[in-house]
């Protein structure tokens, strides 16, 4: 797959989920189950608390800024401090980014940056019915970061990277804008081990947070590779998507691949959820 095939399938799916006001993305759990899926959907309330929110955090975000996308909770563990400048990779319509403002207080900042407009326009809405002023909403790619050298104190992102097709150049890219001390922490999905062909080649899968993950020694060199320091695997755990086969994204990866329920299942067990650290 060409990289701008995958950014536009990724782009396009994202903009449906902006459009449909619900959790239809990647990343996001099935609280029924208590099990992650890729098509989302069902309370994202529950969903949020699945994944490490609190009820506090659900509660001080603006209405639609929570579409029950994400595999973790970056902000809780970013040790957030007031005044800070604040840059969320992926930031869709805002969730993460409201919680980062409510932390680094009226003298700090927050920035979304997502490559989807109706994403921007979704996020930039809730802003202007929020109390919070200290947040922005910047239309760009993660791997051409829109902010300037040295300017960010800490970088979040949630289940976004590994839906980059150049994972090396995004975190270049942050290590870039992050000042001297800067530091990021991110939730991400990696895999225990390599990928089918059939599968690394699926837009389906792409979209759906499995075939643009990285080999966890991969995803952990990247970062290391860009400069960073002190690089930490905060938490991890395996990524229990078997509920995933009835879901319809699944499906459609399986009718696409003409792969059975067992053979997903099989595929789902390689998949790991991350929150990981480092230091510029």
């Amino acid at each position: 797959m060409k990289d701008t095939e995958i950014k536009t399938s990724v782009r396009n799916r994202y903009a449906e989920v902006a459009k449909k006001d619900s959790g239809a993305g990647c990343c996001s759990p099935a609280p029924a189950q208590q099990s992650f899926g890729c098509s989302g959907g069902g309370n994202v309330r529950e969903t949020g608390k699945s994944i490490g929110y609190t009820d506090a955090d659900l509660n001080a975000v603006p209405d639609g800024a929570n579409l029950g996308l994400g595999c973790g909770n970056p902000v809780a563990l970013a040790s957030l401090k007031k005044g800070e400048t604040v840059l969320d990779l992926g930031s869709g319509a805002g969730f993460d980014c409201f919680l980062a403002a409510q932390r680094v207080g009226e003298n700090g900042k927050v920035i979304g940056v997502d490559m989807t407009p109706e994403m921007i326009d979704k996020a930039r809405a809730n802003a202007r019915k929020s109390p919070y002023k200290n947040v922005e909403f910047r239309l760009g790619e993660i791997e051409n970061l829109p902010a300037a050298d040295g300017s960010i104190d800490a970088i979040i992102s949630n289940c976004v990277i590994n839906l980059a097709p150049d994972k090396n150049r995004v975190f270049a890219e942050a290590y870039r804008v992050l000042k001297p001390g800067g530091r990021i922490m991110v939730s991400d999905l990696v895999l225990t081990k390599a990928l089918p062909e059939k599968i690394k080649n699926s837009i389906e899968a792409y979209v759906g947070c499995i075939a643009g993950a990285s080999i966890e020694s991969e995803y952990i060199g990247a970062i290391k590779a860009a400069g960073f320091k002190y690089v930490k695997i905060v938490s991890e755990a395996v990524f229990p998507i078997e509920s995933i086969v009835s879901e319809p994204l699944a499906v459609d990866i399986m009718n696409s691949l003409n792969e059975t329920p067992e053979k997903m299942r099989e595929l789902a067990r390689t998949v790991k959820s991350v929150k990981v650290s480092a230091v510029k």
